[in-house]
């Protein structure tokens, strides 16, 4: 027999750790890039810019749902796991956006949304039609009380009760968005096999990853007991707005379920079976969510990281909260990990909820890339993108029109991405778009920016390749964490590299202190250009110092 000699130098690394400090870039495909002219952005349409996807230096891409779906929730409101929507295109388009991704270096992550199906999803049809029939128990039913009314107290974060009465079944059946979005049963375990099936089919086709939607809302509690209410003072609205009767309460029994640990148990060991998937659980929780952050990502059996929200709510970001967040994350998720998020589909873009200067944009962009976890990059950030102003006449978003004008829903943030200016689409699409392109956008399109060195668009590269560059930004370790004034301060340390970090969050000049020690200043891409004088370093309105130990 000849013998044959293989070289194992030869086969490329399996890097599990990848998603450790990534930089993930959420695409909403509706409003990504139309490929044919329908006004709705498609699958094929991301292909055609991964190219440019791949020039921002990010390491993924996370693309909100695509699967069939009457679309009552956008896509959020799934009726076949394993297929794409006719308007996003078919399984092969799919297929081709993986290897075009994967051709430049870029992970696939998709969304699941495993809480909650469509009420058009063929498991529901079959739960409603009986109460005796293979899936009668597939989803969250209950009789109502003696006197007709729901079973209990829920409130849909979408407004109303959470319950629908169901005439077929003479029962209601829970929601916690649309009325068309019924909850699963968690608690059977063919629907937790179910969905693990889902998650398997694609892994089968490619894909690295997955955001976990609602993670924290898989399990309710089996005994339907009341929600206490939550008092006034321990109000916010970071997961729904102000005016919505959803803040009022405790949601002690509707979510948050401890059944929830021995489910993501099963779902981490199905991702383990494939060399470096990863998922980042979406926790919507206003009270608990690092609490939850620290009990889902704990330990090697639970998911690897969770989406947190305390960057995404109306309150400015001063130096002060970015250190009360990570100091409550290190209290109760020492061993966890987290993924921030400056904006996304949900909330209104952080140019306008924060009401930034283009020198506030840069310098919070600068201080994004330098915090510890992974990192999450809404189309259009990059550009610095607005709020965009949408009518009520255009409005889609179920979620503003029930509470418009107080609250005008998510339409603002989801208005199609600009290329250029080559028509009044933005070059977006070709016909007219399910949203109205901003007038505002079309001037900061991608062809603009790309010609202009000091555009939004070439800060974020250099922000991005200067934390690639740097392995104590992507892993390391953080340390030193204060606020002095609008100084934000602090360390990160790996492997030998430490690096002093200090943000000016203010419109006025500020001086700093330089830690003790021999420091070589660096960054001055990205404005780090400050000269040191006697250990102090004196920083212009919204101006970085990044500073390496020798």
């Amino acid at each position: 027999m000849t013998k044959i000699d293989v070289n194992l130098t030869s086969v490329p690394a399996v890097d599990a750790d990848w998603w450790r400090g990534a930089v993930i870039y959420q695409i909403y495909p509706r409003s990504f890039q139309d490929s044919n002219g329908d006004g709705v952005g498609d699958l094929p349409g991301i292909t055609s810019r991964i190219p440019y996807i791949a020039s921002l230096g990010v390491d993924a891409i996370w693309i909100s749902p695509f699967f069939t779906s009457p679309m009552k929730d956008f896509g959020y409101d799934v009726s076949d796991y394993c297929d794409v929507d006719p308007m996003f295109g078919k399984l092969g388009d799919f297929d081709a956006l993986v290897e075009a991704a994967h051709s430049h270096g870029l992970k696939v992550m998709i969304d699941l949304v495993l809480s909650h199906t469509s009420d058009q999803h063929p498991w529901f049809k079959e739960s409603r039609a009986s109460r005796d029939n293979d899936k009668a128990d597939w989803y969250v039913w209950a009789d109502p009380k003696p006197d007709g009314t729901p079973p209990n107290n829920w409130l849909s974060i979408f407004g109303g009760p959470a319950w629908h009465w169901d005439a077929r079944r003479e029962q209601y059946y829970l929601h916690n968005f649309l009325a068309t979005q019924p909850d699963l049963n968690f608690h059977n375990p063919d629907v937790q096999d179910a969905l693990l099936d889902a998650t398997r089919f694609w892994l089968e086709r490619g894909v690295d990853g997955f955001r976990l939607d609602t993670i924290n809302f898989y399990f309710a509690d089996k005994q339907l007991r009341d929600n206490p209410a939550l008092s006034p003072e321990k109000r916010n609205a970071s997961i729904a707005p102000s005016v919505n009767p959803y803040n009022h309460q405790e949601h002690l029994y509707s979510k948050n379920q401890p059944e929830n640990l021995a489910f993501l148990k099963r779902y981490r060991a199905l991702l383990d079976e494939y060399p470096a998937a990863t998922c980042v659980g979406e926790v919507g929780d206003a009270q608990r969510g690092l609490e939850l952050l620290g009990e889902y990502t704990a330990g090697d059996e639970r998911v690897h990281m969770c989406y947190a929200f305390e960057f995404l709510s109306p309150e400015t970001l001063t130096a002060a909260r970015v250190v009360e967040t990570m100091t409550r994350l290190e209290e109760m998720a020492p061993d966890g990990w987290a993924c921030w998020a400056f904006s996304n589909h949900d909330v209104v873009r952080h140019t306008t909820r924060w009401n930034l200067s283009p020198e506030a944009h840069r310098g919070y962009t600068a201080m994004m890339g330098a915090l510890r976890g992974s990192l999450c990059l809404y189309q259009g950030e990059e550009l610095g993108l607005p709020e965009a102003d949408v009518a009520f006449e255009d409005l889609q978003d179920p979620y503003g029109i029930e509470f418009w004008p107080e609250f005008k829903g998510r339409d603002g943030c989801r208005t199609p991405m600009v290329w250029g200016d080559s028509n009044q689409n933005g070059g977006f699409s070709e016909g007219a778009p399910w949203l109205p392109v901003s007038g505002a956008h079309i001037s900061r399109s991608v062809a603009v920016q790309e010609t202009d060195t000091d555009a939004p668009l070439h800060h974020y590269r250099k922000v991005l390749a200067f934390r690639r560059a740097h392995p104590a930004l992507v892993k390391g370790a953080q340390s030193a964490m204060r606020a002095e004034g609008d100084v934000l301060s602090f360390l990160r340390t790996q492997n030998g590299e430490t690096m002093f970090c200090a943000f000016n969050l203010s419109d006025a000049p500020v001086t700093v202190d330089m830690p003790s020690g021999n420091w070589d200043l660096t960054g001055g891409e990205l404005g780090a250009t400050a000269t040191p004088v006697d250990g102090q370093l004196q920083l212009e309105p919204w101006q970085p110092c990044f500073a390496l130990k020798r």
